[in-house]
């Protein structure tokens, strides 16, 4: 063993890994170097196109400045959101610290461009657990059904492929929006690709070319070189404490798409007759601004680590969702281990990883907005950024947790490693650890 793998060996090891945990891990790696290599072209071609949009719209450091009160002028906000509409190549874009989660963005999508009377249709299964109070699936205050908007839902087939001939059946005079949830969610069902979303939308649009198509972008944006709004979608919403943050935008989220769809929406967060005019951006600018160009580097650090964490957990027998060797299009990767204790033993892990509150031992718990406990492992230097390294998962069947972020690749590495290690500790892979 070289001297330098030695002194990183001997720092896994103070860390708590162990050789065999360790030596399994090396192995995994040595054969994913030509797929990693794809990563960093797809992340250097994203890298580039965010640079070309922050030098279109000539960002100065008057931009990272914020500003109090009303927020007129704001030139740092509304100039980000110029830059956002060109890297999601849009009309408009709406990009607020006002919004507060990526929940709150699609919930603001939906509301701001529905009317009573109306009818949400999702094409691709249930939506992910906290839209389901939003839409009214579960009842709850402010719900869509409260407003007179009514719900349709057409689930995948058993492989995962679209069922056209329901969705056509589904669409009607009063269907106004399609909402597409790119990402797999709390479901252990294919992410998505950016070419299948454009393959669905022109379906949906050839039945009924006025309807709006929405595409929920939350883990997806800069995976691949393209986004749904390249493809037709009307709108892309997601997260600033995800992908596009890069781990420094310290609340937000956006909603790029058509003029009118944006407009109705900026409405909808402020007030009719103020709009995009108002919303202080306060002290976040710099950070909304470096977030988003670092975002395609630590993006693509994130999706080393979920496919990583793909062949460990292949290996070990367990089944994962996508596989190791499937094409990538979000950066969550889930592992079904059929029991709590491998869902709790896997985020204990994770935590034991953290930067931050490593020495806090995470515990299933009732979270606002599920239906069943919820366990979730991050110490993150954002509260509840999932770009950081994390993982979660609900108690119930078939006991999956979901794996997403790191910061660097080498964070990442470190944390499945740290999971692994967390199992083979409470015995769960005994067979391969004994």
């Amino acid at each position: 063993m070289e001297q330098k793998d030695f002194a990183i060996r001997n720092m896994y090891a103070d860390l708590g890994i162990t050789d065999d945990v360790y030596a399994f891990g090396a192995e995994i790696l040595e054969g994913l170097k030509e797929r990693f290599t794809q990563i960093d072209e797809t992340a250097e071609y994203n890298q580039l196109k965010v640079l070309k949009a922050l030098q279109k719209n000539q960002v100065s450091e008057a931009c990272l400045l914020g500003t109090t009160g009303y927020g007129y002028n704001d030139l740092g906000r509304d100039t980000l959101e110029a830059v956002y509409a060109d890297i999601f190549h849009t009309e408009d874009a709406l990009v607020r610290p006002q919004i507060t989660c990526g929940t709150h963005a699609l919930a603001l999508a939906l509301m701001s461009n529905l009317r009573p009377g109306d009818e949400l249709l999702s094409p691709v299964g249930k939506p992910y657990d906290t839209l389901e109070e939003v839409i009214g699936i579960r009842p709850s205050k402010g719900s869509l059904a409260e407003y007179g908007v009514s719900y349709k839902q057409v689930d995948l087939l058993p492989d995962g492929s679209f069922d056209f001939e329901n969705i056509k059946k589904a669409v009607n005079e009063k269907t106004k929006l399609v909402t597409i949830q790119r990402s797999k969610g709390y479901q252990t069902r294919p992410t998505l690709s950016v070419a299948r979303i454009g393959e669905l939308i022109a379906f949906i649009k050839n039945i009924k070319p006025d309807v709006i198509c929405m595409v929920d972008n939350c883990y997806g944006e800069f995976v691949e070189k393209i986004e749904p709004s390249d493809v037709g979608a009307d709108m892309v919403v997601g997260s600033l404490i995800k992908n596009p943050g890069g781990g420094l935008a310290p609340i937000g989220g956006y909603i790029a798409g058509k003029k009118e769809c944006v407009e109705n929406a900026a409405y909808r967060l402020t007030s009719p007759g103020l709009g995009k005019e108002v919303g202080a951006s306060l002290g976040v600018l710099g950070a909304f601004y470096q977030g988003i160009f670092l975002a395609p580097t630590v993006t693509a650090g994130a999706l080393k680590g979920a496919i990583f964490a793909a062949c460990i957990y292949e290996k070990l027998g367990f089944k994962v969702v996508p596989n190791g060797t499937e094409s990538r299009h979000d950066i969550i990767q889930a592992v079904e281990f059929g029991t709590p204790e491998g869902v709790v033993a896997f985020c204990e892990g994770i935590q034991a990883a953290a930067p931050v509150d490593s020495h806090v031992t995470p515990e299933p718990w009732d979270m606002p907005g599920y239906d069943a406990k919820v366990i979730m492992a991050a110490g993150a230097f954002v509260s509840g950024s999932s770009i950081e390294l994390s993982a979660d998962g609900p108690i119930k069947p078939p006991y999956a947790v979901y794996f997403q972020g790191g910061l660097t690749w080498q964070h990442a590495k470190f944390g499945i490693l740290k999971s692994l290690q967390s199992l083979k500790n409470k015995g769960i892979v005994s067979k391969f650890f004994p």
